[in-house]
């Protein structure tokens, strides 16, 4: 062997100076130092930015979750509401359905949750203007006056359509376009109302208390027998029914259109009170003042000579004339007034035996 091949054995078994033990280079260069802090420095910055990242995905993540849990309180608090909502409103519909019943009002129209609250038959909006002037005609109305418009001219043919409406007539002894209350509700009350719905639903209980009369005589008289009916005085009490009844008429006409006097309200509304509490004694008293008033009669000679007699200016008072005198049809029936008092105190005896008329 040679030195140089000794040489070089030696050399790589002493192994390479620029290396350490551990395989590495012993000394970097500038630029290795600087390529290795960059590295460290970027791998620094990607773990910052994949924890900045992570945090920002756990932060949204969170507020999502808010945010879904919001939108589920807020859309349980717009059902609530919305269900608080329709309820108040049944309610409050409810309320005017039975205040409009109590006055006699008309019905409000069914609700209609998809195409909104539909008008009465009649009070439709016409948007064709051609259709409109057609319906005019057909009721004999020109088809438009000078300067109306289309609004004016669906007012016109609204009004002139509601006005041919027919009333509808309750079912009874007396057919009335009143509307009849139910007997808990008839009970009058003790003075006459002012306003002018309460007022109004004095004249249906009116209405209502003689037309349950007049039900209870009539199946009075039914359940006769057929050898009480055949009789003279059996035909004189049904003859004697149908007369009160058919002058009774009248006076439902005058509750229908409120135009009742207030001098023979007052004491109509009296003695239907009395019957009501079955105070027949003062039911006729009261009658006796509406019949009868508190006129003076006069008897044998008002006037001897120059001096007058006492009083006599009274026999010309006005306010204390009869009303039954007034005229025929008043005097006709308030005397069926008077056989509705003598048939209710034999309908519904009174508890005092002392308040039956004689």
């Amino acid at each position: 062997m040679d030195f140089a091949s000794l040489m070089s054995a030696q050399i790589s078994k002493a192994g390479s100076p620029a290396q350490g033990a551990d395989g590495q280079k012993k000394y970097l260069k500038r630029s290795e130092v600087e390529a290795q802090r960059q590295a460290a420095y970027e791998a620094e910055q990607r773990a910052e930015e994949e924890a900045r990242l992570a945090r920002l995905a756990k932060k949204r993540k969170l507020e999502d979750d808010e945010a879904e849990r919001d939108r589920v309180r807020e859309e349980k608090k717009r059902k609530l509401a919305e269900e608080s909502r329709r309820i108040q409103e049944e309610e409050e519909r409810k309320e005017e359905q039975a205040r409009r019943k109590r006055l006699g009002l008309p019905e409000l129209p069914p609700k209609d949750s998809t195409s909104g609250t539909p008008l009465p038959e009649g009070e439709e909006d016409i948007d064709d203007d051609d259709d409109l002037v057609r319906r005019l005609r057909e009721i004999n109305e020109p088809a438009q006056k000078f300067g109306e418009s289309h609004a004016a001219r669906l007012r016109r043919y609204k009004r002139i359509t509601q006005k041919a409406i027919a009333p509808k007539m309750s079912k009874g002894p007396i057919p009335t376009t009143l509307e009849l209350v139910p007997e808990a509700e008839m009970k009058v009350p003790d003075t006459i109302p002012s306003e002018p719905e309460k007022r109004t639903f004095l004249l249906r209980q009116l209405a209502s208390y003689f037309t349950m009369v007049f039900e209870e005589w009539q199946i009075a008289l039914s359940r006769r027998d057929a050898e009480v009916k055949a009789t003279s005085s059996g035909k004189a009490a049904y003859n004697a029914m149908v007369l009160a009844r058919d002058n009774m008429v009248p006076l439902f006409r005058k509750l229908e259109t409120g135009e009742l006097e207030k001098g023979i309200l007052d004491p109509v509304v009296e003695i239907v009170r009395c019957c009501q509490k079955r105070r027949y004694v003062d039911a006729n008293d009261a009658y006796l003042r509406l019949s009868i008033g508190k006129a003076a009669w006069p008897i044998g000679v008002t006037m001897v000579g120059i001096h007058e007699r006492s009083s006599r200016e009274k026999l010309h008072e006005t306010d204390n004339a009869a009303h039954i005198m007034s005229d025929e049809i008043t005097r006709k029936f308030l005397q069926s007034i008077k056989r509705c008092l003598s048939f209710a105190q034999t309908r519904w005896p009174p508890d005092d035996q002392l308040q039956l008329m004689g």
